[in-house]
């Protein structure tokens, strides 16, 4: 059976940071979802203006828990997780995939879903240069590296990064495979 990830965003997404990603999981075999906060199209953010849009498959309300995907991805730019991280739903879905254990790959700003969710605090994690303060105070041990990853969490701090945050979490995705065989 496929594997497949979920791709939680909204309006300001990062466009690199989703669709790049997105690609990556496509081209290594898993299946992705797009849930947002409304149904219809959301807009990226690409450097200093409005972007792609993509479609929305389903919406935070139709999704009942964490059943049926096998990770999660938060794509980062400053406005998406700052929308995102004010809706109950959103954050209670970071809360259940953690609680399942399953992968959660945050880049740039999504971290602060992390945050919010509270599944941060004792882990090591990465981030935008912006919100390092953020995750500290959060309790995590923050580095500068490409790619943290500490248990199901994995982040990264920018779009240069999306190379190794893929690769981690596409990794997560097939050990997982491997241990349920």
């Amino acid at each position: 059976m496929t594997k497949r990830v979920m791709i939680l965003a909204t309006d300001g997404f990062e466009q690199s940071e989703l669709f790049d990603p997105k690609a990556n999981l496509e081209d290594a075999g898993f299946e992705t979802e797009i849930v947002s906060l409304e149904s219809g199209e959301i807009k990226g953010w690409d450097e200093d203006d409005w972007g792609k849009s993509i479609a929305v498959d389903k919406t935070v309300d139709e999704i009942a828990n964490c059943e049926g995907y096998d990770a999660l991805l938060l794509p980062g730019g400053q406005i998406n997780p700052d929308l995102l991280r004010v809706n109950e739903r959103a954050v209670a879905i970071v809360r259940e995939f953690d609680a399942a254990g399953k992968p959660i790959a945050a880049i740039c700003h999504a971290p602060w879903l992390l945050i919010e969710a509270g599944v941060i605090d004792g882990k090591t994690a990465t981030c935008y240069t912006s919100i390092r303060t953020d995750l500290e105070n959060a309790g995590a041990k923050v580095v500068d590296q490409e790619v943290a990853e500490d248990g199901n969490i994995i982040t990264s701090r920018n779009p240069d990064d999306i190379p190794a945050f893929s690769e981690a979490l596409i990794a997560q995705l097939k050990s997982d495979v491997r241990e349920a065989a």
